[in-house]
């Protein structure tokens, strides 16, 4: 009762800020990339070791990129452009929060841990490539369980409790299990569509 309460807040003033960019006529893309800028600023506090800072600014960040699709749709201005836009900014804020942990890391001389940052970037990377890849020859493939809202909540989690090392260790597994699902899903959807060649 108490959680749907909430949620029904949060709703009614995210439909009020999305009401008030839809009355400036705020393009969408704007604040898609506003959402970026604010991303890369949380990287630099990534980059400094400064977790919980990072954490809150990547909360902002999340919230410009539910605020883009909800004014592109409200105000009747979604474009196939603007979902390209914010797919590749997207690509660069997923690197970009990376590469502050990289940073932070090498810092501090954690070798282990600069490896594991990059092989969790490497996997948030091609969980996004994949799909992108496979529904060219596909109509849809969603499988597997990392993906960028998943990927956010738990870096956020990770920040603000300081305890970014597990999460990466998760990160870094799951990401790279859902590219091997997607290969594997897209292997056999692919199979379907080869033409079967009759024998005499």
């Amino acid at each position: 009762m108490f959680s749907q309460l909430i949620g029904r807040i949060c709703k009614s003033i995210l439909d009020l800020i999305v009401a008030g960019a839809a009355a400036l006529r705020i393009s969408p893309n704007v604040l898609t990339f506003a959402g970026f800028l604010v991303t890369i600023i949380s990287a630099t506090y990534l980059a400094r070791g400064k977790f919980f800072e990072a954490g809150l600014i990547i909360i902002l960040a999340g919230i410009f990129d539910m605020l883009d699709g909800r004014v592109a749709r409200t105000t009747n201005n979604v474009t196939k452009f603007g979902a390209f836009f914010d797919s590749v900014l997207d690509r660069y804020s997923d690197i970009a929060m990376f590469l502050g942990l990289i940073i932070h890391y090498s810092k501090g001389q954690r070798l282990a841990y600069v490896v594991l940052s990059g092989i969790a970037m490497v996997g948030a990377v091609m969980t996004s490539y994949t799909r992108a890849r496979a529904e060219s020859l596909i109509p849809l493939c969603k499988v597997g369980f990392m993906e960028r809202p998943e990927r956010m909540v738990l870096m956020i989690l990770g920040t603000l409790t300081d305890r970014m090392a597990p999460v990466l260790w998760v990160m870094a597994f799951f990401s790279n299990l859902t590219v091997v699902h997607r290969i594997a899903y897209t292997w056999k959807e692919t199979s379907k569509l080869q033409p079967i060649v009759s024998s005499r």
